[in-house]
């Protein structure tokens, strides 16, 4: 089945959408963070805890060298709303107390959602550094035939893509 009939010009009125954010629920915050800033780099940008709900929202991004987050709460708002590559992880209190409680990843037997991806500047390092952090690999280069991508298990089970940058 060829899709090209479904492909087509974005309509005038969609021009400034931009993809802001994906979110993750998360059984175990602190595991989470020590994952994706510890052994992929991102940073936290705004970490919320809601007593009255008994949940977290955490945002994570990559920062340029010497970049700032805005301190003021409105302003930080905003810069989030309009930033591109933001990751959203949502932690149910409780829930890292719960030794059969799990997440479904979307990547079961009936599948569904698939991943994330980071594009890391040099891929063998990357790896290597993964490696160096035990990090666990679902696919790792040497397997299969797609030699340039690697996924990694998060601590939720969440397949996460390491990707080479384009240098176009």
């Amino acid at each position: 089945m060829k899709h090209q009939d479904s492909i087509h010009t974005p309509a005038p009125e969609t021009q400034g959408f931009a993809f802001a954010h994906t979110m993750l629920r998360v059984k175990n915050l602190d595991k989470s963070l020590e994952f994706y800033t510890g052994a992929l780099g991102m940073s936290v940008v705004r970490l919320n805890d809601y007593d009255n709900g008994e949940f977290s929202l955490c945002f994570l991004t990559y920062l340029a060298p010497n970049e700032m987050v805005p301190e003021d709460e409105a302003e930080k708002r905003h810069w989030l709303a309009t930033r591109q590559g933001v990751l959203e992880l949502t932690h149910n209190w409780g829930t890292e107390k719960q030794s059969d409680f799990s997440y479904h990843t979307g990547n079961g037997e009936t599948g569904g959602y698939g991943h994330i991806a980071i594009s890391v500047p040099n891929f063998d390092a990357a790896i290597a550094w993964l490696d160096k952090n035990n990090i666990p690999f679902k696919k790792r280069p040497e397997d299969g035939r797609m030699r340039d991508i690697a996924f990694v298990y998060d601590p939720d089970g969440y397949w996460v893509e390491i990707i080479k940058q384009r240098n176009d």
